[in-house]
């Protein structure tokens, strides 16, 4: 019997031969040109994403990374609500559609599916890359600038990440209001920084205000209970680093840590975890240090022994990330 090819299988065989032909300094050059906006700002009006060559060094470098962020968003909103599926999707600023491999891995089947970016040469590329996946060959690849003027239709889910940063304050405040009016649920994924985490609470605010609840990764709906500027909500997922991660960025390792940021809202009936773990759990000997956030909006720490039985066990095996306590407990 054969056993089906995970998504992320697919989009990494997919990806290792993308860069055939492109000289090695190229790559690393447009990787490194890549890297700067992604930590920092870029005009509105300015793609990212410029031709072919930038093109193939983002889906080399970046989308994995982007693809396991999302991912971990999803599968944590996807625990919240039980038994439903999106039956269509709509990624905004898509670039190379890894959020609809992502979607594709967290809900298998068929659904429509609609990428819009305003990159041209991202859109080719990932309607390319696509063809790979049965479920992602239908998909529609539209050209739209992102911003005050973006409408889009009514749809069940709609992602956006890494896109917030790239936007001016009023675009973000539009888009976010734009993807509250047209889906049933909204995933958004920002860099696991200070200033990402700041976007994510931002877009939080709104579409709590738009009537949507928390699905995750909050334990509620209420006010964080970081204050602003002494900490930050995010979190980590493990990549596997391409011979282009090692040449950029030098090294041994054959993974690297992907930090991110995220909200999961949605107009749905919902679960939220009972409580998050969003620190790396601390294992010592004899007893786990998890770091929380609880559903009476406070952040507390819980110290888990060996006296607590299967409860120990347990938390030295929860990561970074995981609901608190597990549903079986």
């Amino acid at each position: 019997m054969t056993v089906p090819a995970l998504p992320s299988d697919i989009l990494r065989t997919t990806l290792a031969g993308l860069l055939d032909g492109l000289p090695p300094k190229q790559a690393a050059q447009a990787v490194e040109r890549l890297i700067a906006n992604y930590r920092g700002a870029t005009p509105t009006d300015a793609p990212i994403l410029r031709d072919r060559a930038d093109v193939a060094a983002y889906a080399a470098y970046r989308m994995p990374a982007t693809f396991e962020a999302v991912h971990a968003a999803l599968e944590a909103f996807a625990e919240a609500t039980p038994g439903w599926t999106p039956a269509g999707h709509i990624d905004v600023g898509g670039g190379t559609g890894a959020a609809t491999w992502a979607v594709a891995a967290t809900w298998p089947g068929d659904r429509a599916v609609t990428v819009l970016d305003w990159a041209e040469p991202a859109l080719a590329l990932g309607r390319e890359i696509a063809a790979a996946h049965p479920a992602l060959r239908d998909a529609r690849w539209e050209r739209a600038r992102i911003g005050s003027d973006l409408t889009l239709p009514a749809t069940d889910l709609v992602t956006v990440s890494y896109v917030l940063n790239e936007l001016t304050p009023a675009d973000r405040t539009a888009l976010v209001d734009t993807a509250a009016a047209a889906a049933q649920a909204v995933v958004i994924v920002e860099a696991g920084t200070p200033a990402g985490y700041a976007r994510v609470i931002e877009a939080r605010d709104r579409l709590i205000a738009a009537g949507f609840r928390i699905a995750a990764p909050c334990p509620h709906s209420a006010a964080c209970p970081i204050v602003p500027g002494e900490d930050w909500c995010h979190f980590s997922a493990r990549v596997s680093r391409s011979s282009l991660h090692r040449k950029v960025k030098g090294g041994s390792l054959p993974y690297e840590d992907e930090k991110f940021s995220y909200v999961a809202a949605t107009r749905l009936p919902t679960t939220p975890a009972p409580a998050r773990v969003v620190r790396r759990p601390q294992i010592r000997k004899g007893q786990v240090l998890l770091d929380l956030c609880e559903p009476d909006e406070q952040l507390t720490r819980r110290t888990i022994t060996k006296r607590h039985g299967a409860l120990y066990k347990t938390a030295r095996d929860t990561a970074w990330g995981d609901p608190w306590p597990p549903a079986d407990h």
